[in-house]
């Protein structure tokens, strides 16, 4: 069986001559082979084992999947973590479970320390869930990592395997095109995500989840680059037909969505966009946080 924690290298700390480490940054993802068709599965839930430990996988897969109504102390937006993780964490090139779970411990200049993975759940819950984290040592942390350990049964640890995060897209030699981007988004995904970027709802809860606006994912959150969603919009969207749209169509549209209010950035420096935006903004991708766009400041947040 894969060792829950990956193997970490130990490192002689005697000599005053040593080299400094280097380590690599995991805050956007690089995958290898991306034409290339996936190199792992997961298993299936046929084979959740009938005892203490598949009970616990169930428990974390059901919290992927409903986050929102089932841990509403955790998540103050209208997501689950299943949005942004498709097919309930399985899909290739959607940051699947299985891709991440082997590649923790990691080094993330995001928050510039070497994060557990719990930690690196945490971190969706304040940003992507625009929440409160849970405990590390909670019963809801546990199950989730429960749940994705399992689905990276028998993936070989930290290593990069084809298939994991969202695939990098160029940005194209024009730039992005907000204008091009509100037609690509009325034309292909207005229909799920409402004309406002409001999302769906069924019964008081959200089956679309909102792009913009106070439920949508904060400032802080990786989606907010018009990169890291270019890519996730190039290979995921729209629903059932991911690669449909050109590598300038997923920047136009990605661009257009990110140009809109959402939560503020929960790492607000002393109330100042721009102090926020000069420290975790100004090398975070590509990214309107701070800017001007049609006279309008980009980054003011908006409230519950």
């Amino acid at each position: 069986m894969k060792p829950m924690i990956p193997t970490l290298l130990l490192l002689a700390m005697g000599s005053a001559q040593a080299a400094p480490i280097a380590m690599e940054d995991q805050s956007q993802l690089k995958v290898p082979g991306v034409q290339a068709a996936p190199q792992f599965a997961p298993p299936a839930e046929s084979a959740i084992p009938d005892n203490a430990f598949g009970k616990m996988v169930r428990e974390g897969h059901a919290l992927f999947v409903d986050t929102r109504r089932l841990m509403p102390e955790a998540v103050k937006n209208g997501l689950n973590c299943s949005n942004c993780h498709l097919d309930q964490g399985r899909m290739a090139h959607s940051a699947p479970l299985w891709g991440a779970y082997p590649m923790y411990p990691a080094y993330r200049k995001k928050n510039d320390k070497v994060n557990t993975f719990a930690e690196r759940i945490q971190g969706c819950f304040t940003f992507s869930m625009n929440g409160k984290p849970p405990a590390a040592d909670s019963p809801q942390m546990t199950a989730l990592s429960v749940y994705a350990y399992w689905l990276s049964t028998q993936a070989p640890t930290g290593v990069e395997i084809a298939g994991r995060g969202y695939p990098e897209v160029p940005k194209p030699a024009a730039g992005y095109d907000f204008k091009r981007g509100q037609q690509v988004y009325q034309q292909q995904c207005a229909i799920c995500h409402g004309d406002n970027g409001e999302g769906q709802k069924v019964a008081g809860e959200y089956v679309m989840p909102p792009l913009w606006g106070k439920d949508s994912y904060n400032w802080g959150a990786g989606m907010h680059r018009i990169n890291t969603a270019a890519s996730f919009i190039k290979y995921n969207m729209p629903l059932g037909k991911p690669g449909s749209l050109s590598d300038q169509q997923a920047w136009d549209v990605a661009a257009w969505i990110n140009r809109h209010e959402r939560p503020q950035d929960p790492r607000l420096v002393e109330g100042s966009i721009e102090k926020t935006r000069l420290k975790f903004h100004a090398n975070d991708g590509v990214n309107l946080y701070g800017q001007k766009v049609d006279g309008v400041l980009i980054g003011q947040g908006i409230g519950g």
